[in-house]
């Protein structure tokens, strides 16, 4: 046991935490840093040298550690772990120990444990910091909220170990409540081509691995030769054409085939050629002043859910069409060895080939394969997390044209009414095109109690 008192403690000693440790201690305070985790104590104590940092596994050794009024400092996962150990130190502490929060966790979250702590007259703040491994070491941007007489108390230290720019310390108290945690949220919102890279990389690790996935994650660290920039952000957001695209869809409409999602993303690649025009439009059209904020983990999780859904339905619509077009060019198209040829070499190989090999295997007359029962359990376990995607996009005016068709796609084909009656009768009611209806069999056509086109026209004529 210490008989030394510290002045900050931290409980989470991963990487983030133990740099942290390190970066308090080097402003002259000493630190007191706990962890369950007997290996994460080791490595800090390792690290800590002759530093003034105490180190334990054990939770009241920790808490006994500290000065009076007690500041803690919480550097662990998000949610429930949170709680857990709010849980854990709440008996432990005394009226006037402050708790902080320095993970990413909600705003919401932190607005609930103010309000809980406050009944045992313990302050909380949220606080957000950025920076990852190295800001944590040597000065983070850090986003403080909570009470401001708590911040005052503190807010030495955390303008000590802060990033400085332009001489002044990257900190300041935002707001009461969880305002920090707020501003971090937002803040979060964007992502560097570096966290890309992160991300795509992981993805490719799981079942969105893919060559295109793949090449994605490699894209967004390439260096321009050119200038200090990535590769990424000097090319020009124009497309070309290479005529494939079109052609299959052209095909896909002669042959009554829906294929809305391809249709889609070539309509969207020629529509990015026109980039003088967008240029001028961006000066005149206005779009929602939306500006939603959400937790980035939360995006790059309902993004992945929403990417496989797509994935998943475009290669659905890509082998219907196929299958269409073999009955009609009697080409006796076997798709589960497309399915295998397409596993390795092509641009479009993924780890779903697979599965859809199976599919076809199993099924050679497979109509499509959103009505494969594995195949469809995929897409209804990832179609909630791609409704909040299209919704976040529309509520602040991002084009998400193949997406949205995506969704569309699904939702008409697993549609057993859609309103198609209406075209039906107007094709008639203008045309006299016919329709069948859904009580008996055979051809119908209507008058539509219509006046005939020469009436209509001296109607026309007698308003003008």
């Amino acid at each position: 046991m210490t008989e030394k008192k510290y002045d900050y403690g931290i409980i989470g000693l991963g990487t983030m935490g133990r740099n942290l440790v390190l970066n308090i201690s080097d402003h002259n305070y000493s630190v007191a840093g706990f962890d369950k985790n007997a290996t994460q104590v080791e490595l800090l104590k390792k690290d800590a040298g002759d530093r003034t940092i105490f180190t334990t596994s054990e939770l009241k050794e920790f808490i006994k550690a500290l000065k009076l009024p007690r500041v803690i400092i919480m550097l662990v996962p998000a949610g429930k772990i949170v709680d857990e150990v709010i849980n854990e130190l709440e008996r432990l502490l005394d009226e006037n120990d402050i708790l902080m929060d320095w993970g990413n966790s909600h705003f919401t979250d932190t607005d609930a444990r103010y309000a809980a702590l406050a009944k045992s007259s313990i302050h909380f703040m949220g606080v957000g910091i950025s920076g990852g491994e190295a800001g944590a070491r040597y000065g983070p941007s850090i986003m403080p909220g909570g009470p401001k007489k708590v911040y005052e108390y503190i807010g030495a230290m955390m303008e000590a170990i802060s990033a400085k720019a332009d001489g002044l310390p990257c900190v300041k108290w935002l707001g009461p409540g969880s305002a920090g945690h707020y501003v971090k949220m937002v803040h979060n919102g964007d992502m560097n081509n570096d966290e890309l890279h992160d991300i795509f990389l992981k993805w490719n690790r799981g079942v969105l691995h893919s060559f295109l996935i793949e090449i994605t994650a490699d894209i967004f660290v390439q260096k321009d030769e050119l200038t200090k920039n990535r590769l990424i952000d000097m090319i020009l957001d124009s497309a070309q054409q290479n005529g494939t695209g079109g052609w299959t869809s052209e095909d896909a409409m002669n042959l009554q085939a829906p294929l809305p999602l391809i249709d889609s993303a070539v309509s969207t690649r020629n529509l990015s050629a026109y980039k003088k025009r967008r240029q001028e439009a961006h000066q005149k059209l206005e779009g929602p002043n939306s500006k939603s904020a959400y937790v980035k983990s939360e995006l790059v999780n309902w993004a992945e859910h929403a990417l496989y859904f797509s994935i998943i339905t475009a290669y659905a619509q890509g082998f219907a069409l196929l299958q269409v077009a073999s009955e009609k060019y009697k080409y006796s198209l076997n798709l589960s060895d497309i399915a295998g040829i397409w596993k390795g070499g092509c641009i479009i190989r993924a780890s779903i080939l697979e599965e859809i090999d199976i599919a076809f295997s199993k099924q050679a007359d497979l109509s499509n394969l959103i009505l494969n029962g594995a195949i469809a359990q995929k897409l209804m376990h990832s179609q909630i997390e791609i409704r909040k995607i299209i919704q976040i996009a529309v509520e602040m005016g991002i084009p998400m044209p193949a997406m949205m068709s995506s969704l569309s796609y699904y939702d008409a084909y697993r549609s057993d009414w859609l309103p198609a009656n209406l075209i039906q009768a107007q094709r008639d009611y203008f045309g006299a095109h016919t329709y069948e209806r859904n009580d008996r069999e055979g051809i119908f056509h209507t008058g539509w109690n219509q006046k005939n086109e020469v009436e209509q026209s001296m109607l026309h004529l007698k308003k003008k």
